[in-house]
């Protein structure tokens, strides 16, 4: 059962980071070395979540045992001091240790963390740099994207390396201690969790208001309204701007597309940024350009491989940031109009949702019988705001538990963190389902807040996570890192919320397995007695400021307009964008009216079709029954011989039509023939009408 539950862990996780990678990765384009590394750090890290809470769990059976045999000692001297056993106490019996349902052997979790959070730390510090900067290089070969690279990365690495190096002096300077490899991997492991704790508390101080907020902001349909009116103008801004940036890489293609000739040495650099271009302007540049032409030194200036390489960045940047603006602008429309349709069917009488555009999809079975239209009504005209009410307060409810646990979580005589008192009470009567259930929740909590941040901040083009297939590599690959960075010290936090950590509760208890890796913080005292204890006070500071939006306010100032409810300049982009909106609303009835159009005149014309093809279909049967007959009824009729020599007569004055130059002696035949014509020329006829109406729908 316990390998089950592990594997069960494991298989949650990695699916789970399967599924954020499609959303916001390209699977199709985006290199496979670049989506791995992606996949992996991710991985690692909702692995390192969701296996923490049965390494708690585990922990307290250890603890349990161990108290259990203490008992059974205790008991054993006492008898051994007092051999008249009638007059000893009564002694209560030792407790006995049920195992849980997700126990771990001993010897496996020491093993399974040690690989898990140094795989991950090779990652965020070695790995997804170098590819961060191999990703994002212009270069034409993978020695050229290499080098630069590692250019790109020296000042990188050196800077955390003199961190490393002022530690270690610090170390070796201190008379207290000796240095030891295992003491080096603590000062290590300290660098980095302190460098995740100082960017943990900020994204956790944001995370605590803002999530609770954004879902109640979620249950006001004017502020909803008004906030995709707001980004409307915005994302209308940013996407001119693609555009005009995409048109000026492309005209800066195009010259040196015409300077470089076909036997030129670097024409297949410019044909691999040519690769990269959208197609429109790949057959604009293509019709343009004259292969016959030789390459003449002298007579043509032609750009070095060293400006190729800039524009081949350039153009990869500026292509993805285009096709990012234009995927944006469709959703942010769609989002727009539903929203706008939610508001004319709050004052509709019928609890009918009717949409605006419908979706050309075929309607599936959830739609037929369980997401009706009047059960899409009730949702979201009525439940929803309601529903988001009421999951907004739980989660305030639950920031404050988080706020109030971080400044007090120090404190063990009292126990003041209600975490640790929960727990604590539940290890109690050992109740171990209780203790996973409460500490998932917790630590996804917390996760949540802080990844969800990760998700939502934007640094300029520089870093963006944007759903729907559009975050390029560099930023990808970024998440990635800060993932692996701020994961472990968000575990070593949970811990030290409910008292498992010792270096900070300074308690004598059975160490959880991944405190274990993590050594002694006492090598460095001024981290693990002062940092780790005192800094994550700081979040209330942070939840007040980001109550109050001080970062929008200060943002706005410096001229990044964000949206704030009583502001000269939000109302104005508000405006804007509802005229935007409304005009590509217009745009999009004009397209789906040509449509309707179109669609109601080939209905029309194909029953006319039906309708005549019928007609001539039931005249040429009747035409070929009365052939049929009358050749019947001269075959098989007594005649005379004026009668047959009429006949004759009659057959001959027919000219055959035979467009062959064929003599055909069968009259029968010709008659076929003559039919055949016929129902050519009806059909004939049908096309030109069938052509006359379409250039009319058109």
């Amino acid at each position: 059962m316990s390998g089950a539950a592990l594997v069960v862990e494991v298989l949650v996780a990695f699916f789970l980071a399967l599924f954020l990678l499609h959303r916001y990765g390209d699977f199709r384009k985006q290199q496979r070395m670049v989506l791995f590394a992606t996949l992996l750090a991710w991985f690692l890290c909702f692995l390192i979540v969701f296996t923490l809470p049965l390494d708690v769990s585990t922990s307290v059976y250890n603890q349990c045992n161990i108290n259990s045999e203490k008992e059974v000692t205790t008991a054993t001297e006492y008898s051994v001091h007092s051999p008249n056993t009638s007059a000893s106490p009564t002694k209560r019996a030792p407790n006995v240790c049920i195992k849980p349902w997700s126990y771990i052997p001993d010897g496996i979790l020491p093993v399974f963390w040690r690989v898990v959070y140094w795989t991950s730390q090779c990652l965020t510090w070695l790995l997804l740099p170098f590819m961060q900067s191999y990703a994002r290089s212009g270069g034409f070969s993978i020695s050229g994207k290499i080098k630069t690279a590692l250019i790109e990365n020296a000042i990188y690495y050196g800077t955390y390396l003199l961190i490393f190096c002022s530690l270690l002096i610090y170390v070796a300077v201190s008379p207290k201690l000796n240095l030891s490899w295992s003491q080096l991997q603590v000062i290590g492991i300290t660098a980095a969790n302190t460098w995740g704790l100082f960017l943990l508390v900020l994204l956790l101080g944001y995370g605590l208001v803002e999530i609770p907020r954004s879902y109640w902001n979620a249950s006001c349909h004017g502020y909803l309204l008004a906030k995709t009116y707001f980004k409307a103008a915005k994302l209308m801004s940013e996407k001119t701007d693609a555009e005009e940036n995409l048109e000026d890489v492309m005209e800066d293609v195009r010259h040196a597309s015409e300077a470089i000739k076909y036997n030129h040495p670097l024409r297949k650099c410019i044909d691999t940024v040519l690769r990269k271009c959208p197609t429109e302007y790949q057959e604009k540049m293509g019709r343009n350009m004259d292969d016959y032409e030789d390459f003449d030194e002298n007579r043509n200036p032609c750009p070095c491989k060293k400006n190729l390489v800039k524009l081949h960045k350039q153009a990869i940047y500026a292509v993805q940031r285009h096709n990012r603006t234009q995927v944006q602008w469709q959703m942010l429309l769609d989002e727009a109009f539903h929203l706008e349709d939610v508001a004319k069917n709050e004052t509709s009488g019928t609890r009918h949702f009717v949409h605006s555009f419908p979706s050309s999809e075929p309607v599936g079975w959830v739609s037929s019988y369980v997401y009706t239209p009047t059960i899409e009504w009730y949702w979201e005209c009525l439940l929803r705001r309601w529903f988001y009410r009421v999951l907004a307060i739980l989660l305030s409810l639950f920031s404050v538990v988080v706020v109030w646990s971080e400044c007090t979580f120090f404190s063990t005589q009292p126990v003041l963190s209600l975490f640790a008192v929960f727990i604590q009470l539940a290890e109690k009567d050992y109740n171990y389902l209780y203790i996973e259930m409460a500490c998932f929740v917790t630590i996804f909590f917390l996760c949540y807040c802080v990844y969800s941040t990760v998700f939502r901040i934007r640094v300029f083009n520089y870093y963006y996570l944007a759903p729907h297939h559009q975050t390029d590599a560099y930023s990808l690959q970024f998440s990635g890192m800060l993932f692996c960075r701020l994961t472990p010290p968000l575990c070593l936090n949970f811990l030290g919320l409910i008292h498992m950590d010792s270096t900070i509760s300074h308690q004598q208890r059975q160490q959880t397995a991944y405190t274990s890796i993590m050594g002694s913080m006492k090598v460095l005292s001024f981290i693990a007695n002062g940092f780790y204890i005192y800094y994550p006070m700081l979040v209330l500071l942070l939840c007040i400021a980001t109550y109050y939006s001080l970062g929008t306010r200060c943002l706005n100032i410096l001229g990044f307009q964000q949206f704030i409810g009583e502001n000269h300049m939000t109302s104005d982009l508000v405006d804007e964008g509802r005229e935007l909106i409304r005009r590509e609303r217009r745009k999009r009835q004009r397209t789906d009216d040509g449509e309707n159009r179109r669609r109601d005149w080939r209905e029309q014309y194909r029953e006319r079709r039906e309708k005549y093809m019928g007609r001539n279909r039931n005249a040429y049967s009747e035409l070929k029954e009365s052939h049929d007959s009358a050749v019947n009824s001269s075959t098989f009729a007594p005649s005379s011989g004026r009668d047959i020599s009429d006949h004759a007569e009659l057959l001959q004055d027919v000219e055959p039509l035979d467009f062959n130059g064929e003599d055909t002696p069968d009259s029968e035949d010709r008659r076929y023939k003559y039919l055949h014509l016929l129902f050519r020329g009806v059909k004939i006829n049908m096309l030109i009408v069938d052509l006359f109406i379409n250039m009319l729908c058109v």
